[in-house]
């Protein structure tokens, strides 16, 4: 390789700081090391992540994984400068599917991804990512930080999530238990979670809203940026002691969608709207963009964000797990015959 002592160009004239990536992950040690589990084999700066299954547990386990981000939230997180609850959702939108088959969190890697590297916004990112790993029980044992000139506008960033659990063969659910004459309980979400925000965002912006503008006495920003509930130990300790038919985590398309996802055909279910009350944020949102309750239903969670399938015998015993476990629950209806592909009926 050539010598040249001129003013040459090098990564950080391009626009990307090794050095910012490395404090970085010096900072991010400490916050891994809070989630470590019994499992992890190596700390982080590895090009792999080693993790020893639990096998004295399991007699023939198998892996569930699970990916996602967290939408356009992010645009408001950014607006806002408020990140250190953005990354409990990113792990919540994982680990709350993997569970919807039974699994038990093992552990959880991020991307980050941004067009130039702000160490404590990223930090503070990374915070939430441990603590939604502390909620799930997960380990946090490796990521990836990208720093990309000319990606993203300024401090702006992208987030991506890949999580891992593990489930005895067995007691996989999925769905097959599901009959006429079975409870659905609805689990109250702690606002709108992580779907829905091109709309919550055109809602804002047409109406020229702003976000320190109050709902019932709080920042309406800050309720909006309320991270994603996690529902992982609450449904664990449910599954010792009941026999859970489905699970149907309530994301992007709402009740509407994401339940049939969990019913075979010749199902349907009854879903009694007056059941439970709808969040405040959702009824604000209808109104402020007049938004129809078809689209409302399709489109956000309306305040239930996991929906429990037990058999009728058993609705009780469930509600009072998850009650004990710190859960509001709702009987929110039930699956009946139908025709053809299942749907949800509103009644």
């Amino acid at each position: 390789m050539s010598e040249n002592h001129s003013e040459g160009l090098n990564y950080k004239s391009a626009g990307v700081d090794i050095e910012a990536g490395n404090q970085l992950v010096e900072r991010i040690k400490p916050i891994a090391a809070r989630t470590r589990t019994a499992g992890v084999m190596a700390g982080l700066g590895g090009f792999g992540s080693l993790f020893e299954l639990p096998l004295d547990r399991y007699k023939q386990p198998i892996l569930v994984s699970g990916t996602d981000g967290v939408g356009t939230k992010l645009k408001l997180a950014v607006e806002l400068n408020i990140h250190n609850t953005i990354g409990i959702d990113l792990v919540a939108m994982c680990v709350n599917d993997i569970i919807v088959q039974g699994a038990e969190s093992l552990f959880f890697l991020d991307y980050f991804a941004t067009g130039k590297l702000d160490i404590d916004t990223a930090a503070s990112v990374v915070e939430g990512i441990g603590k939604g790993c502390e909620l799930a029980g997960a380990a946090l044992v490796g990521g990836e930080t990208a720093e990309m000139p000319g990606m993203y506008a300024d401090g702006e960033y992208d987030l991506a999530g890949f999580s891992v659990g593990i489930v005895e063969k067995d007691r996989i659910i999925d769905g097959s238990k599901v009959k006429a004459g079975d409870k659905l309980i609805g689990i109250a979400s702690s606002g709108v979670h992580s779907n829905g925000y091109s709309l919550v965002r055109k809602i804002i912006a047409d109406k020229n809203i702003s976000l320190e503008g109050r709902l019932n006495g709080t920042p309406l920003g800050e309720v909006l940026l309320k991270p994603t509930r996690i529902y992982v130990k609450p449904l664990l300790a449910l599954l010792k002691t009941v026999d859970v038919h489905a699970l149907a985590h309530i994301t992007g398309g709402g009740i509407t969608e994401n339940l049939p996802r969990v019913l075979s055909a010749g199902l349907d279910a009854n879903i009694k709207l007056d059941s439970w009350k709808q969040t405040d944020i959702f009824t604000w949102l209808q109104v402020q963009g007049n938004v129809s309750t078809a689209d409302m239903l399709t489109t956000f969670n309306c305040g239930i964000g996991m929906v429990v399938c037990v058999a009728a015998e058993d609705e009780a015993a469930t509600m009072a797990s998850l009650e004990q476990q710190g859960e509001t629950v709702f009987s929110i209806g039930e699956v009946v015959s139908g025709e053809g592909e299942a749907k949800v009926n509103y009644l």
